[in-house]
């Protein structure tokens, strides 16, 4: 079939390079958002997907907006068969959604209708599930609620962040994109309605999201910090300034002896109190810092024992 890949961040690459890689079909542009600032200098800069499109010399389109006319005359002109997406950032509607024959084939990073929306794998993660997946599913009006052409799943493994959950799901998902553009062209794959019962919604994980409770119980700190990791990152406050806990934390064993957000500062470790059990902290980042160890942290900082976190 004639692709028109949409995608964006670096989670959209493998997919990207999968479908380049099949000889059954043919990527002939990409769609991606438009050029960005980075960098100390704030230098416009391609988009991931945008960058590796044109190493591999492949048209890419920029528009503001899906909407945008001269974008649609172009894809249009491109007349291509069906445009898979992964990670794109903008929303698709119509005219843009009647333009290939066979609509655009999204793939979404959970085990749909489980956490439709923006961030569902850190959603997977803050709340514990043990087992996500990825999706592929024809694109609708609704959020995420279009019918459902193949699933994988992954299990979450309990030192998982949700950045490096992504990672895998991203690969595995590339397969299963390229295998979902098999049988659409082949006719033997068809879409299923989602269920109507399971539906959780997977919004933007917010930096006040990923603000530490201390009070609440240590298994929930941990998945905040794993699943706010590497962005927003999950964080708290001390002598009055931001510190960002990177982690990994260490779940004690046994019933916290320090009251929720004490300090506890020994010679190569730093212990603190939550609702639950203690927790060792592992690599912290104060504000305008690089991160570190907590011990060396609290070494150049001379934290005492007894100091409060979040406070």
């Amino acid at each position: 079939m004639r692709l028109v890949f949409a995608g964006t961040p670096d989670v959209a690459v493998p997919a990207l390079e999968a479908l380049l890689a099949s000889d059954r079909h043919e990527v002939v542009a990409v769609v991606t958002r438009p050029d960005a600032p980075a960098g100390r200098g704030r230098k416009l800069v391609a988009s991931p997907v945008g960058q590796r499109a044109a190493e591999a010399g492949i048209e890419v389109l920029k528009p503001e907006k899906p909407s945008d006319p001269e974008f649609l005359a172009r894809l249009t002109e491109l007349a291509p068969d069906c445009c898979p997406v992964v990670a794109y950032g903008a929303l698709l509607r119509e005219p843009a959604l009647a333009i290939p024959e066979h609509g655009w084939v999204n793939l979404h990073f959970s085990l749909l209708p489980a956490w439709r929306g923006a961030a569902p794998v850190q959603h997977a993660v803050l709340a514990g599930d043990q087992v996500t997946g990825a999706s592929t599913f024809l694109i609708e009006r609704g959020l995420d609620s279009g019918p459902v052409y193949g699933v994988i799943t992954e299990e979450v493994r309990p030192t998982d962040t949700s950045g490096e959950l992504l990672d895998r799901l991203a690969r595995a998902g590339a397969g299963l994109l390229t295998a979902t553009m098999d049988g659409i062209e082949d006719g033997t794959l068809v879409a299923r309605p989602q269920p109507a019962e399971g539906i959780t919604l997977a919004p933007k994980i917010t930096v006040e999201d990923a603000r530490i409770d201390w009070s609440h119980p240590a298994l929930r700190i941990d998945r905040v910090v794993r699943g706010c990791a590497p962005a927003p990152g999950a964080w708290t406050t001390f002598r009055g300034e931001r510190l960002k806990v990177a982690g990994p934390v260490k779940l004690l064993p046994g019933q916290s002896e320090l009251a929720a957000g004490v300090l506890a500062v020994g010679k190569n470790s730093v212990r603190v109190g939550t609702g639950s059990h203690e927790i060792e902290l592992g690599d912290v980042q104060p504000q305008g810092k690089k991160a570190m160890r907590a011990a060396d942290w609290a070494r150049g900082a001379r934290i005492e024992s007894g100091e409060e976190l979040g406070g």
